[in-house]
């Protein structure tokens, strides 16, 4: 192990801190500076799981962080001691991964081992948590999105109101959703029908669906019980009139508080796909 400092004493005293922190464990001995970062991993993934069981954090989050894990930090980090994880090897590591597989994954990588280093520092492993001194990873999107034109709207539905596939999987339907309330493929899908009103002309999303590694498909939350946007939306270019025009919300229902969204993603049957049949909606009450 070494040390720096500006002065001999300077580095004496480095060093000694580092040994301290090497030597130093909690009171269980569950995690201490001469554990590999491996068992930290381990450890972490864990405390992750806790999380999603909780409704704090989703499982496809999760399936993420393991590809970056598997592919990324344990090949590079994973004998590593925690107490030998200084700021510069960690960063050379990053660095390492940012020209192998860009700066996105790089930049996953650190906020996976920041998490990590926390979870140290909290146990008692070490003192400082040494990723914070790390310079932020900017990525830029190299496909940022845009807006479709009304020619290219008009193309898209009138292409799949022409195809047969399309049609039987109802696919012109749930695209004109799509453009008519501006959110996602995964909510959309989600959607059920005691979340619309079709006097108001107005639909709640408070839920996605998304495939998780062994799980499946399932439907889960995507906001906090407590989080409210509402935005006004009319119909797709080359629909012709919206009797009533649509809005949308992601205010569920009955908020009461975020703890008490916390459920548990539900699995989804193949059998019974959550978006409602091209069949003639129920009348709204």
């Amino acid at each position: 192990m070494t040390a720096f400092g500006k002065t001999k004493t300077a580095a004496e005293r480095a060093l000694l801190a580092k040994l301290q922190d090497r030597a130093r464990t909690n009171q269980s001995g569950e995690l201490t500076a001469m554990h590999k970062i491996s068992h930290l991993v381990d450890l972490w993934e864990k405390k992750f799981e806790e999380r999603i069981a909780g409704g704090q954090r989703s499982p496809t989050s999760l399936d993420t962080y393991r590809r970056a894990i598997k592919n990324h930090i344990r090949p590079a980090l994973a004998e590593l001691r925690i107490g030998e994880a200084t700021t510069q090897r960690i960063d050379t590591a990053i660095t390492k991964i940012k020209e192998r597989a860009g700066a996105p994954t790089a930049k996953t990588c650190r906020a996976i081992l920041s998490g990590m280093m926390k979870i140290a520092v909290r146990y008692g492993a070490i003192s400082v948590n040494p990723v914070r001194e790390i310079e932020a990873i900017e990525a830029e999107a190299k496909n940022p999105p845009r807006t479709l034109t009304v020619d290219e709207v008009t193309l898209l539905r009138k292409s799949l109101a022409a195809d047969d596939r399309a049609v039987q999987a109802d696919l012109p339907d749930l695209v004109t959703f799509m453009l008519g309330t501006g959110v996602r493929i995964g909510e959309s899908l989600a959607v059920l029908w005691s979340q619309i009103d079709l006097e108001a002309g107005t639909v709640v999303i408070t839920d996605t669906i998304a495939r998780v590694t062994v799980e499946g498909l399932i439907r889960k939350r995507t906001k906090p019980a407590d989080a409210s946007s509402t935005f006004p939306t009319g119909p797709p270019p080359c629909c012709g009139p919206a009797t009533p025009p649509a809005s949308a919300s992601t205010t569920p229902s009955s908020p009461t508080s975020s703890a008490a969204s916390a459920t548990p993603p539900t699995p989804v049957a193949p059998s019974e796909p959550p978006f409602p049949p091209s069949a003639a909606p129920p009348a709204a009450t």
